[in-house]
């Protein structure tokens, strides 16, 4: 028996990255999954591949109607909706904040807030009902902490962190759980597609930014889609369900600060010490 058996989830941005490797998990543990994305050809490929436990939806999360028909398709096919996974999401509009163009601001946002807010909307109407249910928004270390992410990106996720807080208070005593989730750096396409790259190009891509900043996180390696997925079908499982308001970082230890031999180094340096008598010193 899997932690998810029966249970009936829609996860945007499910064809790819840390949206793919949750379906996978989900369906390895017994749920049945609505891949939402638009991304057509690997959402109709990953749904062949898993078989009947899946289904794939076009959908573009800036779009109102096409979340609503997501969910409407989860009920429609397996009767109900346990689980929400708002996970869709890009890097967005970059750049210094006094060229920021707006309409590329008010794409950025559509995706990154509004999105997550009408996955929670429809995903709420149907959870309500079944007094029951468990809301799941991706957000970002990006939302905590500074330069982790460009500007527009990094105020969307904090919201989103935020939102998760009051809708988990509203829905409370329906029985819904709502949480977010904070990746720290988890090697994806999100780094490859705004350079136009794809296929094994961009596996290499991702596996040698990897390697570049295992070294940010105390755990000293760079994380992966199942990293998240496996948090994801904890927050979607029973065994949380006294959990409920909360931004769960999975980071690594990124956010949680620097090794304080790092610091001694830095002194070591500034007043001119030979790293080996520093060395000595710790022993």
């Amino acid at each position: 028996m899997g932690q998810l058996d029966g249970k009936v989830a829609v996860i945007t941005g499910g064809a790819s990255g840390i949206g793919e490797g949750t379906v996978r998990l989900f369906v390895e543990q017994g749920a049945r999954v609505v891949i939402a994305d638009i991304q057509d050809e690997r959402g109709s490929q990953l749904a062949e591949d898993l078989g009947p436990s899946t289904t794939y939806h076009r959908t573009d999360v800036s779009q109102e109607e096409q979340v609503k028909a997501a969910v409407g398709k989860a009920v429609d096919k397996w009767g109900r909706l346990d689980v929400m996974f708002n996970n869709a999401g890009f890097g967005g509009v970059s750049g210094p904040v006094e060229l920021t163009d707006m309409d590329a601001y008010d794409q950025t946002m559509a995706v990154l807030l509004r999105g997550v807010f009408v996955g929670i909307k429809h995903a709420a109407a149907v959870m309500k009902q079944q007094r029951a249910g468990s809301i799941i928004s991706t957000a970002s270390v990006a939302g905590i902490q500074a330069g982790m992410g460009p500007v527009v990106y990094s105020a969307a996720k904090a919201a989103v962190m935020h939102l998760t807080r009051v809708v988990s208070v509203e829905l409370g005593e329906f029985g819904v759980r709502a949480n977010a989730i904070c990746p720290g750096f988890i090697g994806t396409n999100i780094f490859t597609t705004p350079f136009g790259i794809s296929g094994p190009a961009a596996d290499q891509m991702i596996a040698k930014l990897g390697e570049t900043f295992a070294d940010w996180a105390p755990l000293k390696r760079g994380g992966v889609p199942n990293d998240i997925a496996q948090t994801v079908a904890f927050l979607a499982s029973d065994a949380s369900s006294y959990i409920t308001g909360q931004s769960i970082v999975v980071d690594g230890g990124l956010t949680a600060g620097r090794d304080v031999r790092e610091l001694g180094e830095r002194m070591a340096k500034a007043f001119g010490i030979d790293p080996a008598v520093l060395q000595a010193a710790r022993k």
